[in-house]
């Protein structure tokens, strides 16, 4: 029997990779995105359907799911759909910050709810939630973004445990620095003249060179893929050589130690 995959955001990046990924394994793949219209790839391949998605609009997730779940049986929801906010918080508007928190963590809320009827239903589904390294570990000028990330990551370890006697699961993925152009076209950036110094140290994580050593999208699907389909009771999935370390770290060497370290690389 084929499996279907529901993915938010797959017109680029990581949701477009992971479902090409998934339709070459013989799923049934439901890419939802803004502007499908503008999509000349992914409808073209067999077994793809493309929709029209904004998971800011809770109208619009309500009705998508609603018809996507009366034609067809899902079996993994993956919530992709998200975009960067950096700056320091005061370089950020009160309009920057809802419609950040609107996308990131209430399109995934969203999302979960509207499914879940349908998995509760069938006794059996799984959500993957794309989080980020910056959901499990605070970084400067990455307040607001971090606070979506990290509501994500224990949004989807309470859920996990509430959903579980339906049978269903909830895992989380969260990848370091990807090569796509991410940084240009899914972030947008808040400039004050008092952190002038400290954001262009940061913004030297962002720089071709350092895009360059980052992880392969493909790679990064292909752990979404097996986070889908390897059975494990496993709650955390971190993706890329950079969030590993990253992580590694904080486990070796605590939290607060962790905390102290970043601090002192940025106080000038």
């Amino acid at each position: 029997m084929q499996n279907t995959i529901f993915i938010t955001g797959a017109s680029t990046g990581l949701g477009k990779a992971a479902a090409k990924l998934f339709q070459s394994k013989g799923w049934q793949v439901i890419a939802t995105m803004r502007n499908p219209e503008k999509e000349n790839e992914l409808n073209k391949l067999e077994n793809v359907v493309v929709l029209p998605l904004d998971v800011s609009d809770s109208v619009q997730i309500d009705q998508i799911v609603k018809n996507v779940t009366n034609k067809y049986s899902v079996d993994v929801v993956l919530n992709n759909a998200g975009y960067g906010l950096i700056g320091a918080l005061e370089a950020l508007t009160d309009e920057q910050i809802s419609r950040q928190l609107q996308t990131n963590l209430m399109g995934v809320i969203r999302i979960s709810k509207a499914f879940t009827p349908h998995f509760r239903e069938k006794r059996k589904g799984l959500f993957l939630n794309i989080t980020s390294t910056f959901g499990l570990i605070g970084f400067p000028t990455c307040s607001v973004y971090s606070a979506t990330k990290f509501a994500v990551d224990g949004f989807s370890e309470s859920l996990a445990s509430e959903l579980a006697q339906f049978g269903i699961e909830v895992k989380v993925i969260a990848p370091g620095g990807m090569q796509t152009d991410f940084a240009v076209r899914s972030m947008e950036v808040g400039s004050h003249e008092a952190y002038e110094k400290l954001t262009a140290e940061v913004s030297k994580g962002y720089s071709p060179e350092k895009l360059a050593n980052y992880t392969k999208v493909e790679d990064v699907a292909k752990i979404v893929y097996e986070a889908a389909t390897d059975n494990k009771k496993q709650l955390r999935y971190v993706a890329g050589s950079d969030a590993i370390a990253l992580y590694d770290e904080r486990l070796k060497l605590g939290a607060e130690a962790q905390v102290a370290n970043i601090k002192s690389m940025f106080t000038f």
